[in-house]
């Protein structure tokens, strides 16, 4: 199914929209005619790429390169963005990370350093927060939305590592905690993702991904753009907010 809104007028700023999940984001907005601006790392050769692809495929986007794991980059990267678009009606807290290739053991405390940690949190949790409170007043002036990125792993489900899982969960609770915050104004949800067809999971061993598509009730991986689908859908609906939406095909 494909979840389609007339957004003629609207502005919208996807974090970490360079690949996966935010690409699909950044592409769904922009073919319901919003102007979007497609968030990058600095340094990610493919933001420039994507951005100058979309454009060539009649989609209105701009570039808002920035780390929203850096202090102060999430906020400047959030202004910029707004002034090249002109408003901002939704953003959608796509960065994140998982800080490793190959699921950490969860008896692996060791490997749950300090450094460790940091990364994560400044990228999954904090990052999200940078954003939305830089994001917040514009949103109040156009009654907008946020939709926030977690992972079925913040809603118990085994991830990535303890680390990941937790900052999912933090996330989870920062959506609904926000949508106190913001409310009536701006509405915040958030996805929560099972295992996406994505170019960090695409690697992974067949095996993997078989044990994981057996143990859904549609035999099948998330596609970014079913999760785009979604984020669309509660960026919309005005009657959503505190919510979180797990796609993750039905894992039982």
């Amino acid at each position: 199914m494909v979840v389609t809104a007339d957004l003629k007028d609207r502005a919208v700023l996807v974090t970490g929209g360079s690949s996966g999940i935010g690409l699909a984001a950044v592409e769904t907005f922009g073919r319901c005619g919003a102007k979007v601006a497609l968030n990058h790392l600095p340094g990610d050769a493919r933001g420039s790429e994507q951005v100058e692809r979309l454009r060539g495929a009649g989609i209105d986007v701009v570039g808002a390169p920035g780390d929203v794991s850096a202090p102060d980059g999430a906020e400047q990267m959030v202004a910029r963005a707004v002034t090249d678009l002109g408003r901002l009606d939704v953003l959608v807290n796509n960065a994140g990370t998982s800080n490793t290739i190959d699921p950490v053991p969860f008896e692996d405390l060791d490997a749950m350093t300090e450094e460790f940690w940091n990364v994560i949190l400044s990228t999954n949790l904090v990052g999200p927060f940078r954003c939305s409170h830089a994001a917040a007043a514009h949103l109040a002036k156009t009654r907008g939305s946020i939709v926030n990125t977690a992972s079925i792993a913040g809603l118990g489900t085994r991830g990535s590592s303890i680390a990941y899982g937790a900052s999912k969960a933090g996330l989870i609770n920062l959506t609904r905690n926000l949508g106190i915050a913001l409310g009536p104004q701006v509405r915040v949800n958030a996805v929560a993702p099972g295992l996406v067809d994505t170019p960090w999971t695409q690697p992974w061993p067949e095996e993997r991904k078989r044990r994981y598509v057996d143990a859904t009730m549609l035999k099948r991986i998330v596609k970014p753009a079913d999760v785009a689908s979604a984020i669309l859908f509660l960026a919309v609906h005005p009657a959503i907010s505190g919510q979180t939406l797990a796609v993750d095909c039905g894992r039982i």
